[in-house]
């Protein structure tokens, strides 16, 4: 199967000294960067694609963002948001040069209103820092990437991310109320923060648009109360395929739990090795890693009701975490399960397909046929309790012609999700990774009315150019496209 996806490294030309001043005069010349040595560090993000932006800027204000945006359509340059750089998809990389807008100092938590259960953020804070914030009042901010003690909910908006607690919680775009976004010319949008509000929905719209829409400098997002109990159990199992039958069996008992997590025994090997304390199971083929939440008198009901379920299908052991310590420790190894891989290999590239839950034990059946046809290890650990699968390939990127093999067995997880009626992602967004995949789910005509939409919004192909949509055009044409908008804007 041919591959859908490419790694790319573009090398870019010195920004033109104009444009630099422009820059320089909105934000000072502390917060742009031009250095060919300090681009290097904003050519990537998680995923496996390079490419050199022309200047980064670091604005500290919605009036500067306008400023920059403004200027990129003046000099017909390309505008690329970044938070933290830890998407796993390239949307954050500058494909066709340009200005990355990086939104770290705009970090502000603006205002938090308990009484509606909402807080007022720029993008650029961290996405734990917000419920580290709101702790103290009895609340979080429930969408938890595994990234979440490093990634900013600008980025979360971006991609719609999700986390481990999707399940019972729902996604970013089930918590963001209302946006403040910069247009293509730089004026100032603000969405309603109602709750079913008239008109279209553009806050839901723009989360999960990956910057291709605007820039957004300001959200308003939901608040949920902190759980006044918590229950986390981790059952161990000797074959994969009874693990993916509790995963189903649970769902099908009616039981809701507020995270279903499971990993394969390759990468308990990885967490193990990296966090020891944790005292996970290596010698099981697979865990789930359970989280419920709610009044302390019910949880005991719900524990047994799971329990039930497990043992019907043969979970071998159940830990109940004692304290938070312990439970601490268990979803230490869960989220630095990708961190760990550079225990056991140089590289790794991660997919992020979603799959119905009832097909997990064929789909990773697939995913270990996959492994020894490419002769690429393999190891999963994922959001089983809705579907969303994260194989990680191991492989050493320096050995040539490796990651064509990787990204060629990517391409095949990824037709294996279709397949069985899944998705191309769950939550890491599409980027330029998957952006020529998107064939495999959606018709021409459905393509073609995504592109109108994303042209309403940004005629010039100014927002982060050649992501999501299948490219008509190459980096060379979009740039084209743009000098004339400069042109046109002049």
């Amino acid at each position: 199967m041919p591959s859908v996806m490419a790694s790319v490294t573009e090398t870019k030309t010195s920004a033109p000294a104009a444009l630099l001043a422009d820059l320089r005069r909105i934000v000072g010349d502390a917060w742009v960067l031009s250095d060919p040595d300090d681009l290097l560090l904003y050519e990537y993000d998680g995923s496996v694609d390079r490419a050199l932006p022309d200047a980064v800027v670091f604005p500290d204000t919605t009036a500067q963002v306008q400023a920059i945006v403004q200027s990129g359509l003046r000099h017909g340059v390309p505008v690329v948001a970044r938070g933290a750089g830890t998407g796993l998809s390239g949307g954050a990389i500058a494909r066709c040069g340009g200005i990355v807008v990086a939104t770290s100092r705009m970090n502000r938590i603006l205002e938090v209103d308990t009484r509606n259960r909402r807080a007022v953020v720029e993008p650029g804070v961290v996405n734990a820092d917000l419920s580290a914030h709101t702790h103290r009042f009895g609340f979080h901010y429930a969408p938890d990437p595994s990234s979440q003690y490093a990634c900013t909910l600008g980025g979360n908006i971006a991609t719609n991310a999700g986390g481990p607690h999707t399940l019972l919680y729902g996604v970013t775009t089930n918590h963001v109320l209302g946006i403040e976004f910069v247009t293509m010319d730089g004026r100032v949008v603000t969405t309603s923060a109602l709750p079913d509000g008239p008109g279209y929905d553009l806050t839901g719209l723009f989360c999960g648009s990956e910057g291709t829409f605007g820039i957004v400098t300001r959200a308003v997002v939901q608040l949920v109360h902190t759980p006044a109990g918590v229950r986390t159990l981790l059952a161990s199992f000797d074959s994969v395929p009874a693990c993916s039958a509790a995963v189903s069996g649970i769902v099908a008992a009616g039981i809701v739990p507020a995270a279903v997590e499971m990993m394969d025994q390759l990468a308990l090997e990885a967490v193990a090795a990296f966090i020891p304390r944790a005292n996970l199971p290596v010698d099981a083929a697979a865990v789930l890693l359970l989280d419920v939440d709610g009044v302390p008198a019910e949880l005991n009901d719900r524990e047994a009701e799971i329990r039930d379920v497990l043992l019907a299908n043969e979970a071998r052991d159940i830990r109940v975490a004692q304290n938070d310590a312990e439970r601490n420790l268990f979803w230490l190894g869960r989220k630095s399960a990708f961190g760990a891989m550079g225990r056991i290999s140089p590289d790794y590239y991660v997919q992020d397909g979603v799959i119905p839950r009832t097909t997990i034990a064929y789909v990773l059946d697939e995913i270990r046929r996959i492994s020894r046809s490419f002769e690429l290890p393999i190891a999963n650990v994922f959001h089983a309790g809705d579907g969303n699968l994260h194989p990680l390939l191991l492989f050493d990127n320096r050995v040539p012609g490796e990651l064509d093999r990787v990204l060629d067995a990517g391409t095949a997880i990824l037709q294996v999700c279709v397949d069985v009626g899944g998705m191309l992602s769950g939550e890491h967004g599409i980027g330029m990774e998957k952006q020529a995949a998107m064939p495999l789910v959606y018709g021409p005509d459905d393509l073609d009315a995504m592109r109108r939409v994303q042209q309403v919004f940004d005629p010039h192909a100014l927002f982060n150019p050649n992501k999501i949509l299948p490219a008509p055009v190459g980096c060379a044409e979009v740039n084209n496209l743009r000098r004339s908008a400069s042109e046109t804007s002049a």
